[in-house]
């Protein structure tokens, strides 16, 4: 963490832990206002290529599959705030991957918003069962 505010570090925290809540449950609806409508997510495929998904795309991932029950399984890693932009990187779970995420968020009328994602996936938790 950085020199930025306490309040800005509270809120882009509270903005990290609403989106990996959000991943491990397959909540959309959250997406449709935490991220903006220019937002892009970006993997590095295995061949180093990227492979990049708009906000419809993302949404449309999450829609597709099922919650995990329980709580969400998931560590912030690391937050850095300068003015208006900040950085968050962290790991999810979404059995038997961890994805592991690289966030951007900007403040716009002082909402924290998520304009990009940049990941890889990682091996996971096994799913229960």
């Amino acid at each position: 963490m950085d020199g930025a505010p306490q309040s800005d570090l509270d809120a882009v925290r509270a903005a990290a832990d609403t989106y990996s809540d959000a991943v491990y449950k397959a909540k959309a609806d959250v997406f449709e206002t935490l991220c903006h409508d220019a937002f892009q997510m970006t993997a590095i495929a295995g061949s180093g290529t990227p492979v990049i998904w708009s906000k419809s795309d993302y949404l449309d991932r999450v829609r597709a599959r099922e919650p995990f029950p329980g709580d969400a399984s998931y560590e912030i890693l690391d937050i850095e705030v300068s003015g208006d932009i900040a950085r968050v990187k962290l790991w999810v779970d979404v059995p038997p991957r961890r994805f592991e995420d690289f966030l951007g968020f900007f403040r716009v009328n002082g909402d924290w918003k998520l304009i990009n994602k940049l990941f890889r996936t990682a091996d996971g938790p096994a799913l229960d069962g």
